[in-house]
């Protein structure tokens, strides 16, 4: 007889405003929301949350690989269906410009203006997904 390890899963979509950035089975999802930091397992109690403006979310995917996101502003919502994290925008790690993004940031530091602000928050999450120092 051979014993298989099985893995219980999430079904998880992410979309942006304008495209879908990632669909699959996971097996866990992290998010920043205003709450506070959230962690997805399979069975989790259904709520919806708002994410926090320049978060991360991390899909641990079925394969265990992650799949790191910058995230800008929207929600995430758990059913029994699942996870669906609906961004006002969002870029893949593998996706970021970090000399961009370095750059962003440094042009938006100093600034009390608040799309100077949202400007910065939005450099950091993609320094952030990207692995890098923010």
């Amino acid at each position: 007889m051979i014993l298989r390890s099985v893995v219980a899963t999430l079904q998880v979509e992410l979309v942006a405003v304008e495209r879908k950035i990632w669909s699959g089975e996971a097996t866990m999802v992290i998010a920043r929301t205003t709450e506070g930091e959230l962690g997805v397992l399979p069975g989790h109690a259904p709520l919806l949350g708002q994410l926090a403006e320049g978060g991360v979310v991390t899909i641990r995917t079925d394969s265990g690989e992650d799949v790191v996101v910058a995230a800008h502003g929207g929600f995430l919502s758990v059913t029994e269906r699942g996870v669906s994290i609906l961004a006002e925008t969002a870029e893949i790690s593998s996706e970021i410009d970090v000399a961009r993004a370095r750059e962003a940031l440094s042009r938006a530091e100093g600034s009390d203006d608040p799309e100077a602000l949202d400007a910065a928050r939005r450099a950091q999450s993609r320094l952030r997904a990207a692995g890098e120092d923010a």
